[in-house]
Order: structure tokens, then C-alpha cells, then sequence
């Protein structure tokens, strides 16, 4: 378990950030969590002034698919000082699901810039019964937990427990996929992507952002495909006339089990970039299933093209379980619960996921060596793995970013004024915030979690392949 020390690195961190310092975090490698440190020169920056409404498109960039905005009184006349405090964890970073979390980059019901009254074309959402009935154990749960999910209003979105959460694991995935698409850009210019669980087109925007030339979306669950796709021909549909999109194709398969080759358009086709967000955890039910997972994602990836993604972090799942007197660790956001501790196999570990309103699915657990050797059989070399915090303490050092992640509005507003009030009511859940608030000369309002969302967001991790030639 080569990872085994490490995810205690940076349990009883209190650390800050800074949008415009040169250096996001300020821990020494040699330093043990416990005795990390606070930086001592944290500039001031000029606030960043919010929005009259909340933002519900989730994106990096304040084009004409996310122009408009949904009142929300919470987040009136407020700004939000570019500093960052994650609270004292005794977690490592991560991430909540891809399916758990998906920020919709394009809202069904979103209006273009110049339209008096909103998009109102409805998806016609077929009887799956017929189409999945053939999934069986497993699959068929799953599918059946995403086909099933309602669609709730902006309005009550923007009022979730986890609004925030949601936006800054959005900006985590924003950030991973524009990393690669630029390391691709720089080898050619037509580009061409496969969504590996696509869910319900939460990266949509992301690529067309990205300029990619063709996308192929799959994912196991056919009403989130369908709503996919109408995602798609809506955001066609918001398009000037000169303005380019991607081409796209959607499939209804799974990809643990069924070979994706059969279905493509055009079987001869080869990928630019895999993206594969938070769904190989379903995949490790079985070894047969698992291989066929990787297949689909690398078999027919371009030399030098990428295969990335996130997945959970099954070093730190098996700590906190470990640590905890039950089969289950968690907190009112989320829990996960084992069926039985100091049993581990590597592939059909069992356990449920429960996200508040979001998820509540079985998954198994993904042994990250395990996965990288897997992959070598498809001619893929790991580029990097690095958990949710050590690749966000990377990556906002650059100040795009750092701008990226107040547009998204990832962060939640400390402390509250006399017309909002904060997401989670329980008084520690801000300690850490209020901690820094009175050892500081810091601007209000900063940007933070919950101690109940930073412990959520650290249970995954993030990584990237290559082809080999």
C-alpha cells in the first residue's frame, strides 16, 4: 500500500489560501500535518463583487449559456474575499461522485442571452423498462438509482445543504479537464473526446468551452443520456450562427460489460481524451468487469492521448472505517457504510454511498495500484494520482484558477450577513473560519466550507494515463 503513509499528511491542517500569493499552501513535505503552519504573508486582494443572483451554470467562463441568473437572497449585496480556509481535517482531500455531485454546466430551463422567456423544449423520456431490463444484480440497481432521480427547480438547488460542495468539486473537474485538453492542443488541433459516464451532460459546457471537435457520450442509465442529449441540442440550439460546436453521438450502455466499439458511429474512431468522472467504482464488481471498464476507456485512445478522471480514494476509505468503532464513518452530509471491516478483496468490495439528496448506491472499492497495473495492459502509463487536496494546492497557484474558482462561486461566503445565513447551522461546523477570522487581518467575508463538507470532499482522488506509442 504504497499510499498508506501519506494519507495522513495532512490530518489537522488549518490552512489558507490566497488567491493572489505566489504559493497556495504553506506546508513543508517534512512537516507532519499537526505541525503544519499558517502562512505569515497573506496579502490582502481586492474582493471579488458577487453577483445579484446566484450563478446556477456552474462554469469557468460568464459566456451567453450562463448569463442569466436566479435571485437568491443569501448572496445579495455580499462579496467574497479571495481567501480560502479549509477547515482543521483530520482528512485527506477528495471528492464526492460524479454522479453524486454533478454540477449541470447547462440548466434544462437556463434562458439565452436576448430570449424574453426561457428554452421550454422537454425531453421526451422513453419507458426504460424495456431498454435496461437486461441489466442484471449491480448495473440494474444503479441504472435504476439514475434513471429514477427527479429533476429539481433552480430555485431549490441553488437552497442545497451542499450548493457550495457541489460548485467546488465542479471547479476541481473544470480544472483537470482544461489541463488535458491543453495537452492535446498542443499536439494537434481537431479533438476528440469519449465521456465515460456522462451522466446528465454536467461537462457539456466544459467542452465546448474546450473547442473539441467530437464528443461520444455514454453512461449506464438511458434517462440521464436522454437528458444529456437534450442538453446538447439545447446548447445548439443557444448557438450564433458563427458560432462552432463540437459533434456529438449518445450511448446507453455499460461499460463494464458491453463493448462500446459496437455502437460507435463510426468503429474506426480513436479518442484524443477519456474523461471517466467518478464511475470506475462501479466498475470493480468484478476483474472481468473492470477490465472491460479500461478497455472501453483505453483501447481506443489515440497514441499519446489521456485517459483521466477520479475515483475513490480506497486508502482513505479504509482509515476512516478502520477508525471508526461501527462499519460505517460519515457525517450529516454523507456516510459510507461497509458491509464488514478487515475484509478487503480487490475486486467486489462492497459499500454504500449515501450523499444528502443526491445518492444513495452501492459501490465497490478501487485498489489505485491495482487499477494502475490494470491499465499497463492497454499500453497506458499513469501520468500522475494525487488526492483532491494535494491537486488543488497545485493548481491554484495559477491565478486563472484562482479567478475560476470565485466565478463558479465553490466557496461559501464567512461569515454570514444580516440577509443570509450559512449552509450549515451547526456553530463548529465554522470554527475553523471563525478561528482565522479572529487571529487575522483578513477581509471579510472570506471563502470556506463546512468542516462537514471539507470532510465530504476528501475522500477521492484524482489521476491521469497516457498512451504509450
Amino acid at each position: 500500500m504504497e499510499n498508506s503513509a501519506k494519507t495522513e499528511d495532512y490530518e489537522n491542517t488549518n490552512t489558507l489560501v490566497n488567491s493572489e500569493i505566489e504559493s497556495s499552501f504553506c506546508i513543508n513535505e517534512n512537516t507532519t500535518a499537526s505541525e503544519t503552519g499558517i502562512s505569515e504573508k497573506i496579502p490582502t486582494c481586492d474582493p471579488v463583487v458577487t453577483p445579484r443572483k446566484r450563478k446556477m451554470g456552474f462554469e469557468d467562463d460568464l459566456t451567453e449559456e450562463d448569463s442569466s441568473c436566479w435571485v437568491d437572497s443569501s448572496l445579495k449585496k455580499r462579496t467574497l474575499n479571495a481567501e480560502v480556509v479549509l477547515e482543521k481535517s483530520t482528512r485527506d482531500d477528495g471528492n464526492i461522485s460524479k454522479k453524486r455531485i454533478e454540477a449541470d454546466d447547462v440548466p434544462t430551463n437556463q434562458s439565452s442571452t436576448g430570449d424574453s422567456a426561457p428554452l421550454k423544449r422537454k425531453i421526451e423520456l422513453e419507458d426504460v423498462s424495456g431498454k435496461q431490463k437486461s441489466l442484471k444484480g449491480h448495473s440494474s440497481a444503479v441504472a435504476a438509482h439514475y434513471n429514477e432521480l427527479q429533476e429539481v427547480g433552480l430555485d431549490k438547488r441553488s437552497q442545497s445543504r451542499i450548493f457550495y460542495l457541489r460548485n467546488f468539486n465542479n471547479w476541481m473537474k473544470s480544472v483537470l479537464i482544461g489541463e488535458f485538453l491543453e495537452k492535446v492542443r498542443q499536439k494537434k488541433k481537431h479533438i476528440t473526446v469519449l465521456d465515460l459516464g456522462c451522466g446528465k451532460g454536467g461537462d457539456l459546457l466544459k467542452w465546448k468551452k474546450g473547442r473539441i471537435n467530437k464528443l461520444v457520450c455514454t453512461d449506464i442509465a438511458s434517462v440521464s443520456v436522454q437528458q444529456c442529449q437534450q442538453r446538447y441540442e439545447d446548447m445548439k440550439h443557444r448557438c450564433r450562427d458563427n458560432e462552432y460546436i463540437f459533434s456529438a453521438e449518445f450511448i446507453t450502455a455499460d461499460c463494464s460489460k458491453e463493448l462500446l466499439i459496437d455502437k460507435f458511429h463510426d468503429p474506426e474512431m480513436y479518442f484524443d481524451i477519456c474523461s471517466c468522472q467518478f464511475v470506475c467504482h462501479y466498475s470493480f464488481e468484478s476483474y472481468e468487469q473492470a477490465d472491460k471498464m479500461l478497455r472501453n476507456a483505453c483501447e481506443r485512445l489515440s497514441p499519446g492521448g489521456y485517459f483521466i478522471g477520479t475515483t475513490p480514494n480506497s486508502f482513505e476509505l479504509i482509515k476512516r472505517l478502520e477508525s471508526s468503532e461501527t462499519e460505517s464513518f460519515g457525517n450529516e452530509i454523507y456516510t459510507v457504510k461497509f458491509q464488514k471491516k478487515g475484509d478487503y478483496p480487490l475486486y467486489g468490495c462492497k459499500y454504500d454511498f449515501n450523499l444528502e439528496g443526491v445518492v444513495d448506491v452501492p459501490e465497490f472499492l478501487v485498489y489505485f495500484p491495482l487499477l494502475n497495473e490494470m491499465a499497463k495492459k492497454y499500453n497506458m502509463k499513469l501520468v500522475y494520482k494525487k488526492t483532491f487536496r494535494e491537486f488543488y494546492e497545485e493548481k491554484i497557484k495559477n491565478n486563472e484558477n484562482k479567478m475560476l474558482l470565485k466565478r463558479m462561486f465553490a466557496l461559501e461566503p464567512y461569515p454570514a450577513n444580516e440577509n443570509s445565513k450559512l449552509v450549515s447551522e451547526k456553530v463548529d461546523d465554522y470554527e475553523h473560519a471563525a478561528e482565522y477570522v479572529k487571529n487575522s487581518q483578513a477581509r471579510l467575508p472570506l471563502g470556506t466550507l463546512s468542516k462537514s463538507e471539507w470532510e465530504a470532499t476528501s475522500i477521492y482522488l484524482v489521476f491521469a494515463f497516457e498512451k504509450q506509442q
